[in-house]
């Protein structure tokens, strides 16, 4: 991999020809150099000194990544370029440089993965994701099953009287109760929010020809990641509520609570609630990477930001992967941690909504609006905001921790921007 903290200016390209026609090694003219076109303007130095051409063109013809070694002494570094062209090019000296296609410029090596491309650095960023969501979820597990008790259970209790009575009855493995299916729903679920977040937001980047990102565009990037995570993820979510409902220990597991919904309500039960749980995710896709991209490009922006990028430059491959983390570990939690409870106090009665639909029987299944209306008739207003404190002390920490992993991941990994 090229680092992107060193790099130097292209002023000269060396370039040597097998058939004679040039006698020796000859440095391009500066007039020749500028007809190439660089794409970054300036080549990465690998560890090893070699140099990497990131992209560029000369004469309408595309040349693909190149590299060079560094010559010897205290010269520069020497870019061998491997030009192929059907109409030569006539240089201001007058001479004919690879013309007819077999008079080709001496032939480099060429790098062949793409910057954030290939299914390899797709893998690892959604691996990334995955391990953002195990970690997260593992941690506050406990919390999330308060909050189900009070959604799905209706749970009347006070949050300690709860506590009390779930380690009386269950010991301290309840807490984890449902943890495992809750991992695998939330593991893919998070690694294709967050990967798809990045590529909507690059091709709505590429679309706008901008530099950075827009408000407008992070969230938009934000609930089209939502939408596409939940379509593909949702049926995990009803067969988890299913389970922890009451009655739900006796349908025998994943296998057996999958199976009885399937016989009993048939395929599309799995997908109780899709309308809610998008114009749920939708926002809350939206407000959670939205808001974390808006504070974490105001820092970067700021003095203190710019000072920080310039500091960990001159580090270079000294700095450990906390170290290597843009925001620093603790400004990182507390971004994730403050997009998280926005999201979630955005969003939440949608989310009261759609657990009760997940909760109907055919017999008297109901629409997402009667549903709302019901849940409000009997319990009032509030009754939409049931169990919102425990769902934000389980949010703040999973947001924060999920933020922290993930970046943390992707230093580890390497993974490249999409």
């Amino acid at each position: 991999m090229y680092s992107a903290d060193r790099c130097l200016f292209v002023d000269s390209i060396r370039v040597s020809r097998q058939d004679g026609l040039f006698p020796s090694d000859k440095t391009v003219s500066s007039s020749f150099v500028s007809s190439i076109s660089l794409k970054t303007q300036k080549c990465f130095v690998d560890k090893n000194e070699n140099v990497c051409l990131v992209s560029c063109s000369w004469g309408g013809q595309t040349l693909g990544p190149v590299k060079s070694r560094r010559s010897g002494g205290k010269g520069g570094w020497v870019l061998s370029v491997s030009l192929s062209r059907e109409e030569g090019y006539v240089g201001d000296s007058g001479e004919d440089w690879g013309q007819n296609g077999d008079n080709n410029l001496e032939t480099v090596e060429e790098v062949k993965e793409k910057k954030g491309s290939g299914a390899l650095n797709t893998t690892k960023h959604l691996w990334a994701g995955a391990v953002a969501a195990m970690v997260s979820r593992t941690l506050i597990a406990p919390l999330e099953r308060l909050k189900l008790e009070y959604i799905v259970r209706g749970e009347k209790r006070s949050l300690i009287e709860l506590i009390k009575w779930i380690a009386a009855s269950e010991g301290l493995k309840g807490f984890w109760k449902g943890n495992f299916l809750n991992i695998l729903r939330t593991a893919p679920f998070k690694a294709i929010n967050f990967y798809a977040y990045d590529i909507y937001r690059s091709q709505l980047l590429k679309l706008s020809g901008n530099e950075e990102a827009t408000n407008s565009e992070r969230f938009l990037a934000g609930a089209a990641a939502g939408i596409t995570a939940t379509l593909l993820c949702l049926p995990m979510d009803t067969i988890r509520t299913v389970m922890v409902a009451p009655g739900g220990e006796a349908l025998g597991g994943l296998i057996g609570a999958f199976c009885h919904m399937i016989q009993t309500e048939g395929f599309f039960s799995l997908y109780k609630g899709l309308v809610p749980s998008i114009i749920s995710m939708a926002p809350s896709g939206a407000v959670f990477y939205g808001v974390y991209d808006i504070l974490k490009s105001a820092y970067l922006h700021s003095p203190e930001g710019r000072k920080r990028i310039q500091d960990m430059k001159q580090g270079g491959q000294e700095l450990n992967a906390f170290e290597q983390l843009e925001l620093g570990p603790v400004r990182t939690l507390l971004y994730g941690a403050i997009a998280g409870a926005c999201s979630e106090a955005a969003t939440y009665p949608f989310e009261v909504v759609r657990r009760h639909l997940q909760m109907q029987v055919r017999a008297t299944k109901l629409g997402a609006l009667a549903t709302c209306v019901k849940i409000v008739q009997q319990g009032g207003i509030s009754a939409l905001y049931a169990g919102l404190i425990p769902s934000l002390l389980q949010v703040l920490p999973s947001a924060a921790i999920s933020y922290l992993v993930y970046e943390f991941m992707k230093i580890v990994l390497k993974v490249e921007p999409a």
